[in-house]
Order: C-alpha cells, then structure tokens, then sequence
C-alpha cells in the first residue's frame, strides 16, 4: 500500500492533511468527498455491509464497480463498518475522534437511530464539521421521505420548465441536483472551515436534494412572481431571450445564442436579412421575444440552407455564440476539450472520468488513486487507529 503522501501526490494540495469521514451512498454524499478529495483531503468511506449500493449500478462496469461509483471515489479508504455492533461502533468514533469533517445522505432519522446525529459526534469531537444532506430537509412533513434524482427534478419544479412545449416535461440528464448538493455542501464546510479557524468549534451543514432543485428553478419561480404567470417550457430556447436555442442547419441541430440587440444585428447581417434589425418587431430584444412565433420561423428558414460547419464558420467570423450539438463522443475527442485536459489520465482507456473542473495557479487534480474495493482498507485502518487516532483531531 502506498504511504499518504505517494497516494495524494495527484491531488491539489488546498486541504492537504484535512481528515473526512464519509457515510455516503450514490451520488450526493460520495461526490462532496470526492471534491474534498481532489484538493488533496484523506477520505475514508465508511460502507454498510454489502457496500454503497452504487457499486452495482450498471451497466456499464469496470472490474466488477459500477461506472458511477469509479466516479465518484476515487482517492478513498473503504472500511465497512456496522454501526449497530458495538465494536464497529467504537471504530468508528475513533474515526470521528481523528476526523475534520463528517459527511452523510442518511435519511432523515437515520443518523439518530444509529448515533451518528451531529449533536453525538459534535460532543465527541467539538472541532468536527459535520455535513447532513437529505431529500427532502431536516425539518417539515416530508422528512422522513427517500428522493432521487428524477423525484426531486420532478418535485421542485425542473422538470416542469425543461423539455421541448409540444411534448411532456423532460429530466435534465445529468444527475444535476445530485451533484448540486454535493457542491453545496463542499461551499458550506469550506465555510465553517474557515470560521472554525477563528472560534475553534466546528459547525453543522445541513442541505438537501429538494433545496438544490428549487435552487436551481430560481429565475423561473422569479418570473412567475414577476407577471404570475406559470413559465412555459421553451426546449433549447429561454424564456426571456430571443433567438436563443437551437435551429435545423442541412444536417443537423445547431445552438444560436444572440442574446443582445449586438449580437441579433450581428446574427441579421450574418445570415443576410439586414433588414431585421429596422423591423420594429425585432428592434429589442423585449419585442423579439413577444414576437417569437414569428422571428423563430424566418430564422429556422434561413438556417436550414447550410450546414452546421458552415454556419458554424459564418457566425463565428461575425462573432455570434453559436456551437453544434455535440454527441458524448464528439465532446470527449474535441481539441478545445483535449486542450483543456478535462478527461483524467489512466493506463484503463475504458475510465474516461472527468477532471474537477477548475485549475489552482495553473495546477489541476490528477486521478490518484483508483477506487477502492469493499472494505479494502479495513486492516490498514484498524492498524493507524493506535497511534493516529489516540490523539483526536487537530
């Protein structure tokens, strides 16, 4: 086994020597630490018997681990650990005793039931930011509820403003309140990390999937309580911008984002209908959005005449965002994507997992360690314990 440092050599170092905990299954929970891990964090994942129920997701897997899991822990220790049997009770509060930062998804009532509630561990280790996330909140009715990710798009309001208007609400695909409530709950103990260097407590986070979703259908709720008026679903397009969203070139769908009176005039020239810009319909962006129906056909005409790569070169030149509609094969071979390192490097071309998405004075996080298998660690750990644990967190 590689000693600490070897293994965090490919991780930023912000957080190094930052010691996590985490109960975490899926997606939420197991993402914040990897997050933590990437800044250069030592994280052990503290299983149930049988393991994170993500490790059989799939297919797809690889070496027997389900995709998603691969994903979300790597640079982790797995020790399993059943908190109902008193030996494996005490490890764990000499884990608690050692640890920073105690992340968990349990549902609601859960964490109580198993004495993993904030107020028993923050007694244990005052110094302790203990990070609970949950469906559907701490406090209110539906507590108790189990969510994932279709529920919560569905239950806050995503899933009512996306998908094309002559079809049903559509799921954004990606797992987005998932990882949403992942980042969050990294924003809030970075946070009381750093009030806990000034006041010497820690702090309880708490967060939730449905708080992530209403989040995230922020500016439709604002409109709705601007003109009470329920906000429509626009496909690729925007509620409040015009042209904005996708066309049919010749051979397929291509993203046009005027999203200034600049921008359409410079669309209008590009396209060779100059005499847009004088029509009184289309003067402001305000008029070309009450006028949609009828600016949308004459562009989607236009449109229609070329290709993608030509549209693409024409409008690039003129200085109008636009792209194509990419495939996940397409986006992964891309030169701007390759340049930006974005995919992570390993000998396993089947593991193409992406990269944290943000560079440190230039620097980014490497892959680290692969993923653990179940309960990999578990003599390691109870071999630090003696002479690591004894003397609690710093």
């Amino acid at each position: 086994m590689q000693n600490y440092e070897q293994e965090q050599k490919a991780a930023l170092g912000q957080l190094r020597g930052l010691k996590v905990v985490e109960m975490g299954q899926n997606l939420a929970g197991p993402y914040a630490s990897s997050i933590l891990g990437d800044f250069g964090a030592e994280v052990i994942k503290v299983e149930k018997p049988g393991g994170d129920d993500a490790r059989g997701w799939g297919p797809p897997f690889i070496n027997g681990i389900g995709v998603s899991f691969h994903l979300m822990n790597r640079n982790k220790k797995s020790v399993v650990l059943s908190l109902d049997e008193p030996g494996d009770y005490e490890s764990f509060l000499d884990l608690i005793r050692w640890a920073d930062v105690f992340v968990h998804n349990l549902r609601p009532g859960v964490e109580t039931k198993l004495k993993a509630d904030a107020a028993t561990l923050r007694t244990i280790n005052p110094r302790l930011i203990y990070a609970g996330m949950s469906a559907f909140g701490d406090q209110g009715p539906m507590t108790s509820r189990p969510g994932y990710e279709p529920l919560l798009q569905a239950f806050g309001g995503m899933m009512a403003v996306n998908g094309d208007p002559a079809g049903p609400p559509s799921r954004v695909g990606p797992s987005v309140v998932d990882l949403g409530t992942g980042m969050w709950t990294v924003i809030g103990v970075l946070a009381a990390l750093v009030d806990r260097q000034a006041t010497g407590q820690g702090a309880e986070v708490s967060t939730s999937l449905l708080e992530t979703a209403v989040n995230w259908s922020a500016r439709h709720a604002a409109d709705y309580g601007a003109t009470g008026q329920v906000p429509p679903r626009v496909g690729t397009g925007h509620n409040s911008l015009t042209p904005y969203g996708a066309y049919q070139a010749s051979d397929g769908a291509f993203i046009i984002a005027a999203g200034n009176d600049r921008l359409f005039s410079k669309l209008a020239q590009a396209v060779g209908c100059p005499e847009w810009v004088n029509d009184p319909r289309f003067t402001t962006n305000a008029e070309r959005t009450r006028n949609r129906d009828t600016l949308n056909p004459l562009l989607a005409e236009v449109i229609s005449r070329k290709t993608m790569s030509e549209w693409d070169e024409i409008l690039q030149k003129a200085g109008v965002p636009c792209s194509p509609i990419h495939s996940i094969p397409e986006v992964i071979e891309h030169p701007q994507v390759k340049a930006m390192e974005m995919f992570l490097d390993h000998s396993d071309d089947q593991l193409r997992l992406a990269r944290l998405p943000l560079s440190i004075d230039g620097a980014r996080a490497g892959f680290g360690t692969d993923t653990p298998a179940l309960d990999a660690h578990h003599d390691q750990l109870r071999t630090l314990q003696a002479p690591v644990l004894s003397g609690g967190a710093k």
